[in-house]
């Protein structure tokens, strides 16, 4: 099965609005089941809501894997689009203010494109932070975790217990980690030499 985010044909056969998977932002969800679809899942803004669009005959589990996909890659797109140096450090405030009461005030935070083997840094003395350009166009929740965890940085150095308490505020700790092993074991994944196809 193909996801595929740009592809908005399909005759909705019905419609469901539902909550989002825990965690998500506190936006409508809207799952379209079109009977004309048959591989293609594919998902866009629309306001306040993201409509989800599936072929029929998904079942429920499928939808939920699905909806959860396709929320990943527009939070992916909306990252890559938007978030420069100024965004960042504004969302590096607010998440210090949501998560640690504002106590975690860096100096300066800025992507970088030195640092290709670590997501992020920080040196606590300057109160700056630096985030790997890898990072951009991964999900929204996985740049936050990483704001987060150089945050806890400025409060806690070294990863001691108290350093992941500070972390387990954030919901999406676990999952965040999980998606950068993913990553980080891809890469290390062998690549088949050109021209031939694995079975």
């Amino acid at each position: 099965m193909s996801a595929d985010p740009l592809n908005r044909a399909g005759t909705p056969q019905r419609g469901k609005t539902s909550r989002p998977p825990e965690g998500e932002a506190a936006s409508e969800i809207e799952v379209r089941r079109s009977a004309r679809r048959r591989r293609t899942v594919s998902a866009y803004r629309e306001g306040g809501r993201t409509v989800v669009l599936i072929p029929a005959r998904m079942s429920e589990a499928e939808e939920r894997r699905w909806v959860s996909v396709m929320l990943d890659k527009l939070a992916a797109q909306e990252s890559r689009r938007a978030l420069g140096d100024t965004e960042l450090a504004e969302r590096a405030e607010r998440l210090s203010a949501q998560y640690f009461d504002g106590r975690a005030r860096p100096a300066s935070v800025r992507w970088v494109t030195n640092q290709n083997t670590r997501w992020g840094s920080c040196t606590p003395v300057e109160g700056s932070i630096r985030l790997s350009h890898r990072l951009q166009g991964m999900p929204e929740y996985v740049v936050d975790y990483v704001l987060l965890h150089e945050l806890a940085h400025l409060l806690v150095p070294g990863h001691g217990p108290d350093f992941w308490r500070l972390l387990e505020a954030y919901p999406r700790t676990e999952r965040a980690r999980g998606y950068l092993e993913g990553v980080a074991a891809a890469a290390r994944l062998p690549h088949p030499p050109q021209g031939t196809r694995g079975e």
